[in-house]
C-alpha cells in the first residue's frame, strides 16, 4: 500500500528490519504450491475493469484471461472501505470497515462465491488482497475492540504513517491476533480461496506470521505473497516478496540512468539476502506504480515496455505480474479513490504476453526454481543475456536495454546450434557469426524443440 506519501518507506523499511532481526531464524529452503512454481499472477482492480465495477462484469473476462495464459487472478481488496477520513468518492481499498463482509460496491458474497468456483472449473487460482497492518477509520473493531489499537499521545487510536483514513492496529494484543487469523480463515473457507497478498506485509511482526501462515494453511496449501522484500518475510513462511530494489534498478536502466550490469548486482544481493527458493514478484507496473509512479506508461513506455516485460516473465526466481489493462495498454493512471473505468478491445499486448506465459507453462526452465546464469553476448552495459535450465529443457534470453542498435555473437558452444526463436516461429542457425538486435529489442531462444 505505497499510496499517499512514499517518504514513509524509509522509516517503515527500518522498522521492519527490526522486526526482522528481533526474530531472524535460519534460512531454510521453501517449498510452495506446485502450480506457482510455473504460475503466474494477474491483478484485478475490480472497481476499474469495467464500467459497472462488479465482480459479475469482471467475470465475462474469464474465458479472455484464460485464454491469454493467465493462471492465477489476484483481486485487490473485496472488503467494505471506511466512510470515515473517506478519501474521494468511494475511498482507498487499502482502508478496511470490516474484515468479513464483501464491498456492496462489488456485488454480493453470493457474487464471490460463484466468481471463485468459476475460476476454479476454468483452471484458475485465486487469492484475495489483504490488509492487515491497519483498519479504516470506522472499522467495527475500534468500537467493539478498542485494545485492538496502537493509542496516540492522546490516548486514542493512532494513525498508520499518514494515512489518516486508517487506524494502527497492535499486534503486541493476543486477542487482536487471534481475530485477525480468523478473519483470514474465514475467507478461505467461505470462499475457498487460494491463497493472500498481503498489504504492508513488512509492518507486521514475523511472530504474528509465524503463526497465522501455518494456521492458514492447515487443509490446503495456501500461495502466501508478501508486500515487502524484508529477509524475515520469507522466514517467517511467506513464499513470495516484492523485488523492490530490482524494479527500481530496472526503471533507471529504462530511463538511461543505468547500465545493464546495475541488475547484476541487485540479483546477487537478493541470492545472498533471502532464504533458497524464495520467490520474487516480478512486474513492470502494479496498482501502485500505476496510480502514483506512471508506470508503466511512463517508467517504461512505447519500445521500452516489451524488453522489460520479457524480464519479469523469465527471470530468475521469479513468478510475473500483469496489471489490470497492461495487456491492452491502458497508458495513464488509474485514479485511486473514484470510479475510473478502463476501456478494452484492441489487446495490443496480449499476443506478446501470451506466448511468454505460454512458453513458461510448458517450459520448466522459466520455473522459479529453475537455474540461472547470466551469459556474455555483446556489450555488457548495454545486453542483458541469461540463460534458465531445468529437467534437461534449456531458454536463452537476449535483451537490448538500450536505444541503440546493438551487435550479438554468441560464442558459447553450447548456446549454438538450431535453437526455436520464439517470436519468429521458426527454428534457426546460431553460430558465433555477429548480427544485430535493434534499439529495445529482444530475442528468446528455447532449446530442444
Amino acid at each position: 500500500m505505497r499510496k499517499y506519501l512514499l517518504l514513509v518507506l524509509l522509516s517503515a523499511c527500518a522498522l521492519s528490519q527490526a522486526f526482522g532481526q528481533a526474530t531472524a531464524v535460519p534460512a531454510r529452503p521453501l517449498t510452495h504450491p506446485a502450480w506457482i512454481e510455473q504460475g503466474n499472477i494477474y491483478e484485478v482492480n475490480v472497481r476499474q475493469y469495467t464500467p459497472e465495477g462488479t465482480l459479475n462484469a469482471f467475470a465475462k473476462h474469464l474465458d479472455r484471461l484464460k485464454a491469454m495464459g493467465v493462471e492465477t487472478l489476484w483481486f485487490m481488496p473485496l472488503n467494505p472501505i471506511s466512510k470515515v477520513g473517506r478519501k474521494g468518492s468511494l475511498g482507498s481499498y487499502y482502508a478496511v470497515a470490516d474484515y468479513t463482509k464483501l464491498n456492496p460496491e462489488f456485488g454480493t458474497m453470493a457474487d464471490w462465491q460463484r466468481l471463485v468456483k468459476a475460476a476454479h472449473a476454468k483452471g484458475l487460482k485465486v487469492i484475495i488482497d489483504w490488509v492487515p497492518n491497519h483498519t479504516g477509520a470506522d472499522n467495527r473493531w475500534l468500537a467493539q475492540h478498542p485494545g485492538f489499537f496502537v493509542k496516540n499521545k492522546e490516548g486514542q487510536p493512532a494513525v498508520a504513517f499518514d494515512w489518516d483514513d486508517t487506524k494502527q492496529l497492535d499486534y503486541k494484543n493476543p486477542e487482536m491476533q487471534d481475530s485477525m487469523i480468523a478473519a483470514m480463515r474465514y475467507w478461505v473457507k467461505s470462499s475457498d480461496i487460494d491463497g493472500f497478498r498481503c498489504d504492508v506485509a513488512w509492518n507486521v511482526p514475523a511472530s504474528f506470521w509465524r503463526r497465522a501462515i501455518p494456521t492458514l494453511r492447515q487443509g490446503k496449501n495456501l500461495f502466501m505473497l508478501a508486500e515487502g522484500d524484508s529477509a524475515y518475510l520469507p522466514q517467517s513462511g511467506f513464499d513470495a516478496v516484492y523485488p523492490w530494489h530490482m524494479f527500481h534498478a530496472m526503471e533507471k536502466v529504462a530511463a538511461g540512468k543505468r547500465p545493464a550490469t546495475a541488475l547484476d548486482s541487485i540479483w546477487r544481493e537478493q541470492q545472498a539476502k533471502y532464504p533458497k527458493g524464495t520467490i520474487q514478484l516480478y512486474f513492470t507496473s502494479n496498482h501502485d506504480e500505476n496510480s502514483w509512479n506512471k508506470a508503466d506508461y511512463g517508467s517504461f513506455p512505447g519500445r521500452v515496455h516489451a524488453p522489460f516485460a520479457v524480464f519479469t516473465q523469465t527471470m530468475g526466481n521469479g513468478v510475473p505480474l500483469i496489471y489490470s489493462g497492461q495487456e491492452e495498454p491502458v497508458l495513464r493512471p488509474l485514479k485511486f479513490f473514484d470510479k475510473d473505468p478502463m476501456a478494452f478491445g484492441k489487446y495490443q499486448r496480449a499476443k506478446l504476453y501470451k506466448t511468454l506465459l505460454d512458453l513458461r507453462k510448458r517450459n520448466p526452465a522459466l520455473a522459479a526454481d529453475a537455474s540461472f546464469r547470466k551469459v556474455h553476448v555483446g556489450d555488457d552495459r548495454t545486453v542483458y543475456a541469461y540463460v534458465r535450465e531445468k529437467a534437461g529443457k534449456k531458454v536463452l534470453v537476449i535483451l537490448n536495454l538500450s536505444n541503440k542498435e546493438q551487435t550479438i555473437s554468441v560464442k558459447e558452444k553450447a548456446l549454438q546450434g538450431k535453437p526455436y526463436n520464439l517470436f519468429m516461429y521458426t527454428n534457426e542457425p546460431l553460430t558465433s557469426k555477429p548480427w544485430k538486435v535493434e534499439p529495445w529489442g529482444y530475442v528468446v531462444y528455447e532449446y530442444g524443440r
